[in-house]
C-alpha cells in the first residue's frame, strides 16, 4: 500500500549552500587560535550575514518557553467548572423563586442546601450530585460539569478528545470505555512480551479513529501516549496542593462515574512501567493570567518538554553532537517553518564542510582544514588584497603571470581576457576526467570553459622569497596575530598558484626562530614568550637564499618590536630588554649578509613605537631597503604589493601596490 506524507527535504530547486562565507569565518577563527572543530561550531552558532545561527534559534526557543509560562496558569478547568456551577445554582434559585406551586417547606429546604454549599468547588459539586434539580437549565449546566471533566480527563491523555466528545452520547462514552479497556489489555500483554503485530493491527482497525497520530507499531503508540501522559503528570505536579486535591475530588464526577478514572489510572500505570525514561516527576511554574484547561495545559507541558529538547539539540554541547540531531518537525511546530529552514541550511553547511573535502580528521583524531580549504581561503584573502590595492592605486587586474615570452612550464585555468596559449594535453585530460566523473564517456567528450588550462609565460627572474613574521608576545597582545597569518596565507597562495617558479620560505621569530609550513603557521596558537629574535630569523632566511643561488632573493620582514634576543654561538638563546648592543649587532650582521646575497629588503613596521621606527629606518637605509608602516587591515596588500614589485625599476615605487614586471592575478 502506498503511503504519502509531507515533503521534508527543503526547496528542491534551491542552489547548493555557499560555503565561502563559512570557510572564511572558520579560517579566520583558526588563525586566531581556535581548533577547526571549534571554529566550525562557532560559525554555526553565529550564522552568516543572511543566515540565523544556532544561538539565534536557541534564543527564540527560550523566548517561546518564557512566553508560555508567563502567559498561562493552571486554573482553567477549575474556573470553567466554577462558572458552570454558579450558572446551575443561579438558574435553580430563579426556578425556586418563580415556582408558585412548590411547597414552601420544600422550597425553604432546597434554598437552605444551596445556601450552605461549600466554598470549595469540588466539594460543592459532590454535595450536589444527589440534588433533585427543579430547573432544566440548572440540570443541564450541572451535567455539563460531569461531561467537561470527562472530556478534559481524556484530553489529557488523547489530544483532541475534548472537542471530539463535545455533546457525546452514551454510545460514544461506551466506545471510549471499550477503547481504554482494549488499550490497557494490549499494553499489559506487551509488557509480558506476549503481544504480536497482529494484536496491534487489530487494535488499530477497531480504535484507530482515536489516534490521529497514526502510529505504525506499538512502540510509536507507546511513545505518543507516554509523552502525553507524562506531560499530564507534570501538570498535576505543577499545581498547588489545594488545586491538586480539588481536581482529584472533581475527577470522580467525570461522566458521572468513577469508571473512567479507574481506566485512566490503569493506563498511566502501564505507561510508566513501559516508558520509565519519560519525565514523570518534573514540574513547571506558571505565572500568567490566562487559565489552561487540563487538555490544553497538558499540551503546553508537552510544548515545554519539546522546547527543552530543542534547546539541548541546538546547544550541541553533548558528545558526538551533529546538527542532524535537531528535530526539524518540532522546530517548525514551535517556531515556524522559517526556523526549520535555517536549521536545515546550517546542517547542510556542516555536512558539506565535512563531506566535500573542506575539513578532515588527522591521524591524531583532530579536525583540520584540508589543503583544498586552505587554497580556497587563500584565494578569498587574495581577492581582498586585490580590492585594497586597486582601491588605492587604481590599477587594473592583469590576470597575468608574465607577458609574451618564454614558457615558464607552469599552467593555470583560463580566465576571461587571457591571451596565453592553451596547454592542450592538460585541457583534454581535464575534459576526459570531468566527463568520466559524470558517467558520460559513452557519449563522447565535450570541452567546457572550466576544462581549459593555459601556459604561463616567463618574463621575470625567478625569486627566492623569505617572509619573516614576528610571533613575539606583543603581536598577540596588540591584536596583530590574525592579520599576520592572513598576510602569510595570501602571499603563500599567490606564489603557489601563480608564481610557482618562486620559492617561498615562511619563518616565524619570537624568542627563537623557525621555518614553518603554511598549515602550521595558520594553526599556530598565540605565543606568550617574550623575545624578538630577528638575528635567528635572518640566519634562516640567508640559508634559504643560499639554497637558491640563481634566484633573486626577496626579504620581507613583518615586525612590531626591536630585536631583544639573539642566537649565541653555542646555540643558546640570549634575551635582554632593553635590547642589548650585541643583539643589535648580530641582527645587523645577518642583514648585511642578506644584502651581499643580493636580497631586496622591505620592512613592514607595525605600531607607532618611536624606538622601533628609528631602528627599522636605520636598518632599511643600511641595506637600501624600504620601510612600509601599514594599518593592520592593509598589511596583506602591503606585503603582496612589495613582493609583486620587488623587481620594479619605475621611479618612485614605494613597495605598496606596484607590481612592475611580475604582473598580477586575483580571482
Amino acid at each position: 500500500m502506498a503511503r504519502y506524507r509531507k515533503y521534508a527535504g527543503g526547496d528542491p530547486l534551491a542552489p547548493p549552500v555557499d560555503l565561502a562565507e563559512a570557510l572564511d569565518a572558520i579560517g579566520q577563527d583558526v588563525m586566531a587560535g581556535y581548533s577547526p572543530e571549534r571554529a566550525m561550531r562557532e560559525f554555526l552558532r553565529r550564522g552568516g550575514r543572511d543566515q540565523q545561527g544556532l544561538d539565534d534559534l536557541a534564543r527564540r526557543v527560550a523566548a517561546k518557553r518564557r512566553e508560555l509560562t508567563q502567559r498561562h496558569n493552571l486554573d482553567g478547568t477549575l474556573q470553567e467548572v466554577r462558572e458552570l456551577l454558579d450558572r446551575a445554582v443561579l438558574e435553580e434559585r430563579k426556578q425556586l423563586a418563580r415556582d408558585a406551586m412548590m411547597d414552601d417547606a420544600d422550597r425553604a429546604f432546597r434554598e437552605m442546601r444551596l445556601d450552605s454549599l461549600s466554598p470549595n468547588t469540588a466539594a460543592a459539586v459532590t454535595e450536589l450530585s444527589s440534588y433533585d434539580w427543579q430547573s432544566r437549565e440548572a440540570r443541564e449546566a450541572y451535567e455539563q460539569i460531569k461531561d467537561l471533566l470527562g472530556r478534559e480527563m481524556l484530553d489529557q491523555r488523547f489530544a483532541g478528545m475534548k472537542q471530539a466528545l463535545e455533546g457525546a452520547t452514551d454510545e460514544d462514552r461506551a466506545a471510549v470505555n471499550e477503547m481504554l479497556t482494549d488499550l490497557n489489555g494490549l499494553l499489559e500483554k506487551h509488557a509480558m512480551g506476549e503481544d504480536t503485530p497482529e494484536d496491534f493491527a487489530d487494535f488499530m482497525d477497531k480504535h484507530g479513529d482515536f489516534f490521529p497520530e497514526d502510529p505504525q507499531d506499538i512502540d510509536e503508540l507507546l511513545d505518543a501516549l507516554a509523552q502525553r501522559s507524562a506531560a499530564a503528570q507534570r501538570m498535576l505536579n505543577s499545581m498547588s496542593p489545594e488545586q491538586r486535591a480539588e481536581l482529584m475530588q472533581l475527577s470522580q464526577q467525570a461522566f458521572g462515574s468513577p469508571a473512567l478514572m479507574e481506566s485512566l489510572a490503569r493506563l498511566d500505570s502501564n505507561l510508566q512501567m513501559l516508558r520509565p525514561g519519560e519525565d514523570w516527576g518534573g514540574s513547571e511554574e506558571f505565572e500568567g493570567q490566562e487559565g489552561l484547561g487540563l487538555g490544553d495545559g497538558t499540551g503546553v507541558l508537552q510544548d515545554l518538554a519539546e522546547l527543552d529538547q530543542l534547546s539541548e539539540q541546538l546547544s550541541q554541547s553533548y558528545a558526538g553532537s551533529r546538527l542532524d540531531d535537531v528535530d526539524l518537525d518540532a522546530l517548525a511546530r514551535q517556531l515556524g517553518e522559517d526556523a526549520a529552514v535555517d536549521a536545515r541550511t546550517l546542517a547542510e553547511i556542516e555536512r558539506a564542510l565535512r563531506d566535500t573535502g573542506q575539513l578532515e580528521r588527522g591521524s591524531d583524531g583532530d579536525l583540520r582544514l584540508t589543503p583544498k580549504a586552505m587554497r580556497q581561503l587563500g584565494k578569498a584573502l587574495l581577492r581582498d588584497v586585490a580590492e585594497r590595492m586597486s582601491g588605492r592605486q587604481g590599477q587594473r587586474d592583469l590576470r597575468r603571470a608574465g607577458a609574451a615570452g618564454d614558457l615558464s612550464g607552469a599552467t593555470r585555468q583560463w580566465a576571461f581576457g587571457d591571451t596565453e596559449p592553451w596547454d592542450v594535453p592538460r585541457t583534454i585530460t581535464n575534459a576526459v576526467r570531468r566527463t568520466a566523473g559524470e558517467g558520460g564517456l559513452g557519449a563522447g567528450v565535450r570541452l567546457t570553459v572550466d576544462d581549459i588550462e593555459i601556459q604561463e609565460t616567463e618574463d621575470r627572474t625567478r625569486a627566492a622569497v623569505a617572509l619573516l613574521v614576528d610571533t613575539s608576545f606583543s603581536m598577540a597582545m596588540d591584536g596583530r596575530w590574525v592579520p599576520m597569518k592572513r598576510t602569510a596565507l595570501a602571499l603563500h597562495t599567490l606564489i603557489r598558484s601563480r608564481f610557482r617558479g618562486d620559492d617561498l620560505q615562511l619563518i616565524s621569530f619570537g624568542r627563537a626562530a623557525r621555518t614553518m609550513e603554511i598549515e602550521e603557521l595558520t594553526a599556530l596558537d598565540a605565543m606568550w614568550d617574550k623575545g624578538t629574535n630577528l638575528h635567528h630569523a635572518l640566519l634562516l632566511a640567508n640559508r634559504h637564499f643560499r639554497k637558491h643561488p640563481t634566484a633573486q632573493p626577496v626579504l620581507l620582514i613583518v615586525t612590531d618590536g626591536e630585536p631583544t634576543s639573539h642566537l649565541e654561538p653555542d646555540g643558546e638563546v640570549f634575551f635582554a630588554y632593553p635590547p642589548h648592543p650585541l643583539t643589535i649587532a648580530y641582527a645587523v650582521r645577518e642583514l648585511d649578509n642578506a644584502r651581499r646575497l643580493g636580497a631586496q629588503t622591505t620592512f613592514f613596521r607595525l605600531g607607532e613605537d618611536p624606538g622601533l621606527a628609528r631602528f627599522v629606518d636605520s636598518m632599511a637605509a643600511r641595506v637600501e631597503g624600504r620601510v612600509v608602516a601599514p594599518e593592520l587591515d592593509d598589511l596583506g596588500a602591503a606585503v603582496v604589493g612589495s613582493y609583486l614589485g620587488s623587481r620594479s625599476d619605475r621611479p618612485g615605487f614605494d613597495g605598496y601596490g606596484g607590481w612592475g614586471g611580475r604582473g598580477w592575478w586575483a580571482g
